[in-house]
């Protein structure tokens, strides 16, 4: 790989290298922009099968918070970090405190939290060494209620732009996946009067939404062919894809599942067929919305208050792709890019010089 030349292709304004013998550590951090504040982004510990894999997820997934941050009208850069192992090792602290000395480093630019194979112990370690880190237990919460409360608003002006009106009463939802955030997502479009189809791998999650909110459950692979006007993927990502999209009866697609287009064109494929794709990122905002506000020491109602947002953003995205005749994944990269120039582009003010 050719380092230099791959950050500044994906425009990478730093990527760090660390490692620990005395813990084993092996790590990579990568600052994709700080444009609009200090890169936030999770540290992921995966088992990669080489340093090359490691460091291209490391790159994407720190771009794709950039995105993120941005779109949801943060003052955050994008940034994330991975550890190299076995996430389900026992022997964590040592780990997680290199992993935090190293995040210490880089004097605030990057603030890490949890991601894929952490947890809020692991990021408890991490403190122990660093006070940039967040989603630390006792702190913000569990962020489920305000990411499923923002995928929720989602569908709302997803149903806006489709009917007129955001009101999902008597509209069938299929939603994919019953863990944390698709339990919360059902709660409210229950109460919100909607009709829900549901899926899980795990027979017990189905079984509680079916008892709570009335909804019918099918087989894992029958909610692509649901009769539905709305797929709310929660779970896997990569869920629109060649085998799965010629199933879909639904007129929209807005769930919170991660990266749920397999391919780019298969964003494109969803425009051909008259699906209305909420991109991702912008539906499932209010997770970072969530850390963000332990950032800021933002309450709980604050918290649902900007995850309200996301309605509004939706319609925006919508309104960029109908304006640049471009699909909705690529008009939420340009309202993303959008607000990183105008912000980037403010007057700086410097304070006399010089500063000793």
């Amino acid at each position: 790989m050719q380092i230099f030349d791959t950050i500044a292709g994906m425009g990478h304004e730093q990527l760090v290298l660390c490692q620990d013998s005395a813990s084993g550590y092996r790590g990579i951090i990568a600052v994709h922009s700080t444009t609009l504040g200090p890169a936030l982004g999770g540290t992921r510990f995966w088992n990669y099968a080489s340093d090359d894999e490691a460091i291209v997820d490391a790159l994407r997934l720190a771009r794709g918070m950039t995105y993120k941050n941005a779109v949801a009208g943060l003052n955050l850069g994008g940034g994330k970090s991975v550890i190299i192992g076995d996430n389900k090792t026992a022997d964590r602290e040592l780990i997680f405190r290199a992993h935090g000395r190293f995040v210490e480093s880089l004097g605030g630019r990057y603030i890490t939290a949890e991601d894929v194979g952490t947890s809020t112990a692991d990021m408890d370690f991490v403190h122990m060494e660093t006070d940039y880190v967040s989603g630390l237990a006792g702190r913000s919460g569990d962020p489920s209620p305000v990411t499923a409360h923002g995928v929720f608003r989602a569908i709302q002006a997803s149903a806006k732009e489709v009917w007129g009106s955001d009101d999902v009463t008597n509209r069938t939802i299929a939603v994919q996946g019953c863990g944390h955030v698709g339990y919360y997502l059902a709660k409210e479009l229950h109460e919100a009067g909607a009709k829900l189809v549901v899926t899980d791998i795990d027979a017990e999650r189905v079984k509680r939404v079916v008892s709570e909110f009335g909804a019918r459950a099918v087989g894992t692979d029958e909610i692509y062919g649901a009769e539905a006007d709305v797929f709310a993927p929660c779970a896997l990502g990569a869920i629109i894809n060649d085998k799965t999209l010629p199933q879909l009866k639904v007129e929209i697609v807005a769930g919170a599942a991660n990266n749920q287009l397999h391919e780019e064109r298969h964003g494109n494929e969803l425009e051909e067929k008259g699906i209305l794709y909420a991109p991702d990122y912008v539906a499932n905002a209010g997770g970072v919305i969530n850390v963000y506000s332990e950032l800021a020491g933002w309450t709980s109602a604050r918290s649902f208050r900007k995850a309200d947002e996301i309605y509004d953003t939706i319609l925006k995205v919508f309104a960029i792709a109908k304006a640049d005749h471009v699909p909705s994944y690529v008009a939420a990269d340009r309202l993303a890019e959008q607000r990183i120039r105008t912000v980037g582009a403010m007057v700086k003010t410097w304070p006399q010089w010089p500063n000793k």
